[in-house]
């Protein structure tokens, strides 16, 4: 009886063992390749870049804003794609000062354009009141070109 009990352990053992195995193979051939991609916005003297690294649905990238005459905002941004929405963190600097607000790009082809409505102000962080109700027909439209 005793022989019998190892030898079922010792089975139970290599099952385990050999699972986790073909686990591990499996995940390793579907690791996400990184690519990047860059977008302008240029409207008389106003100019915006987004340039984004994206693995999967996560992008991160930067996301400078150069309006004529106002303090310019540059920083980071940080986020997921939902389907062909990508929803984000932008981590600025303006006037000397260090903020985070959210924003959102509806992807339309070789286009982002910039979401725009109701904004609170929430743990530190300005984001919209509800993703829902968000405005994509404002005139801001990134325009895909070459990364330099």
């Amino acid at each position: 009886m005793l022989i019998i009990s190892v030898c079922l352990f010792g089975c139970e053992q290599r099952t385990r063992v050999t699972g986790e195995k073909d686990k591990s193979d499996t995940t390793a051939g579907k690791i996400p390749v990184a690519e990047q991609t860059c977008y302008t916005y240029i409207k008389g003297k106003d100019t915006a870049r987004l340039s984004l690294i994206t693995t999967g649905i996560v992008s991160t990238g930067e996301l400078d804003y150069k309006w004529f005459e106002k303090d310019k905002n540059m920083g980071a941004i940080e986020g997921e794609m939902h389907g062909d929405t990508l929803i984000a963190n932008y981590t600025f600097s303006s006037e000397g000062k260090q903020s985070v607000r959210q924003v959102v790009f509806l992807k339309k082809g070789d286009q982002f354009l910039e979401g725009f409505g109701d904004v609170e102000e929430k743990n530190g962080k300005t984001q919209f009141k509800d993703l829902k109700k968000l405005d994509f027909s404002q005139p801001i439209t990134f325009e895909k070109v070459a990364c330099k």
